[in-house]
């Protein structure tokens, strides 16, 4: 579940109080990127709450941290603090313990990073309940919470949290245990959750019982509110968006979940907030003091390059430059004033730019692939224009024969870093991924993880299953939506503006005007997570210093929780690699085989002459 939580500093003069009710805080916030979870976009989530006057806004999505840095960067962009968290999933047993029909439940917690430590520590808990504690969820246990608790601040969640589902139960003596465990693990920061949501029967006795806990334990209060969308009209769309995560309809009565029952789990207003906490206004209070103890800087657009092994106490610029001496001769026969001009060239931009690290990197793997029978492309892209990259055997392509210049990969004013694409054959594409991963070690290399999105005709049919419509009526919708152009997906919005019959069917039948209002609510929204198709990160320290970490859906795979926009130059700053597996380079491979099975002939394509 996501939560809200407001703030506000208590007054004892009325007038005053209304009048700085802008000094509320936001601290919990279901996002896009808990997949068919939440509805809330990022974006206008923060909008939301800055228009609303709050100071603080939090992301705590189920059981990952998707969607931290983009959040992070927008928080920064309009002004609003952002909160770190995560609402994890805490296994009834120990996380190793994975038993049919006995560790399939769980409780839910919700971790807030005070600082930087505690953010890191929290990337840790994450990469550990997805890589050792998945069960049907990514889940953690009381001795992982130990390990990791510093800099964090725990609060006991909703319903279903540790401490309040045996409440519900009536196990008053396990939640007391819980407690005071939770309470031993992060002692001054620990919180009990209040939540007042229309509908929810248990919520009420449950609260006296939490707030009795409160006052025997000395353990403070936090007023909270679920919140897995920004406005109150949105109550249908997620309630459509959990009916297409379930695969039920809006029609099954027996469905999990019903935001329609209780249609209040939106960003609510301070005064909202405040009229529901009217008796417990510590509550309310408290929610400010944790905004103002949570302090996070994440480093962002500072390259972080892998730690590059350089023999006989060379620095990595003396290195680069002692390979390039070393191999020039095989590129060219008689080295020129202008090919020693040009390398000196690239090479002092290159080093005063500090990439040398990176093309040592390249160029390792890359002549590891070739001197083992791996085929790797000649080259593509601007990479193709650097002299060194052809010395050094990244690329095979003679940039003086070509006349292809440097500056269009790499020049002094350029911002980004160099970006060369490789392509390998695709059937030993995983076996360079595992030389690097070797090399530099399993917690310093990782794959990229990419999200699939819910898109316009996709978002139309997915609606309309759910609200238990039959096949044909959301069909003829979707197949009036315009493609995309570009490689960019159309937005509804705009397929009505373009489609006459769309904007027709819009306007004159009621059934397709909601169908269509609750697919534009959709679209958009992650709907999975895979694996990038090229995309490798290496790093100098374990990944989880940079990054959370998990393991592809129904694989082995270890990818990162940052997709390729926030991993990289754009984000935290990890080198990105793309190793690209072709099929064409396969079958080039598989045709040299053979020839030298049949023929006894060995082809070597960078021996072959260009007018060959």
């Amino acid at each position: 579940m996501n939560r809200l939580l407001f703030s506000h500093y208590k007054f004892t003069n009325k007038r005053k109080q209304r009048n700085f009710m802008a000094d509320f805080v936001h601290l919990h916030n279901h996002s896009e990127f808990s997949l068919l979870d939440g509805l809330s976009r990022v974006g206008p989530m923060v909008e939301q709450a800055k228009k609303l006057g709050m100071k603080a806004l939090a992301i705590t999505d189920h059981g990952n941290m998707y969607g931290t840095i983009k959040f992070y960067q927008e928080c920064l962009k309009q002004e609003i603090k952002p909160i770190i968290g995560c609402e994890i999933y805490v296994a009834k047993r120990s996380l190793h313990d994975k038993e049919a029909g006995v560790d399939k439940d769980y409780n839910h917690l919700v971790l807030l990073a005070k600082n930087n430590i505690g953010y890191k520590n929290l990337m840790k808990i994450v990469t550990v309940s997805h890589l050792e504690g998945f069960y049907y969820k990514p889940r953690v246990d009381m001795e992982l919470l130990s390990k990791y608790s510093e800099g964090l601040i725990c609060l006991t969640a909703c319903l279903n949290g540790y401490v309040g589902d045996p409440l519900r139960h009536g196990q008053e003596e396990e939640a007391i245990k819980r407690l005071k465990k939770l309470q031993e693990i992060f002692v001054d920061d620990l919180y009990i959750e209040l939540q007042h949501h229309e509908n929810i029967a248990p919520q009420e006795p449950m609260n006296k019982q939490l707030i009795e806990l409160s006052k025997t334990y000395g353990i403070p209060l936090v007023a909270t509110n679920d919140n897995h969308y920004i406005s109150k009209d949105d109550a249908e769309a997620q309630e459509i968006l959990l009916c297409i995560g379930t695969q039920t309809t809006i029609l099954d009565e027996n469905r999990k979940l019903s935001m329609i029952d209780s249609p209040d789990m939106y960003i609510k207003s301070p005064k909202e907030m405040e009229s529901l906490f009217l008796e417990n206004p510590e509550a309310i209070t408290n929610t400010v003091k944790i905004a103002e103890m949570c302090n996070v800087e994440i480093q962002l657009g500072k390259w972080i390059m892998p730690t590059f092994a350089v023999p006989n106490g060379l620095s990595s610029a003396e290195y680069l430059k002692q390979l390039i001496e070393e191999r020039i001769h095989d590129r060219y026969k008689e080295i020129t004033d202008e090919i020693k001009d040009r390398v000196d060239y690239e090479v002092n931009i290159i080093v005063s730019k500090g990439y040398e690290t990176y093309f040592l990197t390249v160029a390792d793997f890359v002549n590891w692939a070739k001197d083992h029978g791996i085929s790797v492309g000649p080259g593509r892209g601007s990479a193709a224009g650097s002299v060194v990259s052809y010395i050094l055997r990244i690329t095979d392509i003679d940039p003086f024969f070509f006349g292809l210049p440097f500056e269009r990969f790499l020049n002094p004013l350029r911002p980004s870093a160099p970006d060369i694409d490789l392509d390998f054959a695709d059937t030993r594409r995983d076996d360079v991924i595992a030389y690097v991963t070797e090399k530099y070690g399993k917690d310093k290399v990782a794959q990229i993880i990419t999200f699939g999105t819910m898109e316009a005709k996709g978002s139309v049919r997915d609606a309309g299953r759910a609200l238990g419509m039959p096949y044909s009526a959301p069909d003829r919708i979707s197949k009036m939506i315009p493609p995309g152009w570009q490689g960019h997906s159309i937005t509804i919005d705009a397929a009505i503006a373009q489609s006459p019959d769309l904007k027709t069917a819009y306007n004159t039948e009621p059934e397709t005007k909601r169908l269509l209002d609750l697919a534009k609510k959709l679209a958009g929204v992650a709907r999975h997570a895979s694996v990038h198709a090229a995309g490798v990160v290496i790093s100098d320290k374990d990944l989880t210093e940079y990054v959370p970490l998990q393991k592809e859906t129904n694989g082995d795979k270890v990818v990162t929780q940052y997709d390729m926009y926030t991993v990289g130059e754009d984000g935290v700053g990890l080198l990105k690699m793309d190793f690209l597996g072709l099929r064409n380079l396969t079958i080039i491979q598989e045709a040299l085989r053979f020839i030298k099975e049949n023929q006894n002939k060995v082809i070597d394509f960078q021996k072959i002459s260009y007018d060959d």
